[in-house]
């Protein structure tokens, strides 16, 4: 497990992610328990989220929570080979800055066949995600300084169903102004 200020400085000394479209590196499905699913190719739509998604089970669905993407970078980051990298639990891994300078709540993105929207709900480290990572982990990516960041990754809402894949593009559609 990495300590604070060595995550810091490893992300410090990594390239700049790109800002308009990158690529889906991992699809994982929250099956409840603990348990994920790495599918290569998964549904999303406006009524489920993720198809087979434990999201979709919940009684008091969030919309604005409805998918999760994380930084591949950044996931890579906090498993330090130790972990698989479905363990952070967002349904996609994905290299692209998801900073709030980068895509402000509102912004879009068009993530394989689907059509996605930024939250503004925050997407926090937990106790799950301290216990598989490490309190250095967990301060890191919660840290006041780094929120603007997102390096836990960031909520979004399906606003057009279709397919994602391994290997699609994730491009920015709409860029809202930061407020």
């Amino acid at each position: 497990m990495r300590s604070f200020d060595e995550l810091e400085q490893l992300w410090l000394e990594s390239p700049p992610l790109p800002r308009d479209a990158g690529e889906v590196q991992l699809i994982t499905v929250r099956v409840g328990g603990g348990a994920h699913r790495c599918p290569d190719r998964v549904m999303v739509s406006r009524e489920l989220g993720v198809e087979g998604d434990r999201w979709s089970l919940k009684p008091d669905r969030e919309v604005g929570a409805q998918i999760t993407l994380m930084s591949t970078r950044a996931a890579e980051l906090v498993a330090a080979g130790e972990q698989p990298l479905d363990a952070p639990g967002d349904n996609f891994l994905v290299d692209l800055d998801l900073s709030v300078t980068a895509l402000p709540p509102g912004s879009r993105l068009r993530l394989g066949g689907a059509l996605i929207e930024i939250s503004a709900l925050p997407h926090l480290g937990c106790s799950k995600f301290r216990e598989r990572f490490g309190p250095g982990a967990l301060r890191w990516v919660n840290h006041e300084a780094n929120r603007g960041r997102r390096l836990r990754g960031v909520n979004c809402r399906v606003v057009e169903d279709g397919p994602v894949a391994v290997g699609d593009r994730v491009a920015v559609v709409t860029r809202l102004a930061p407020s």
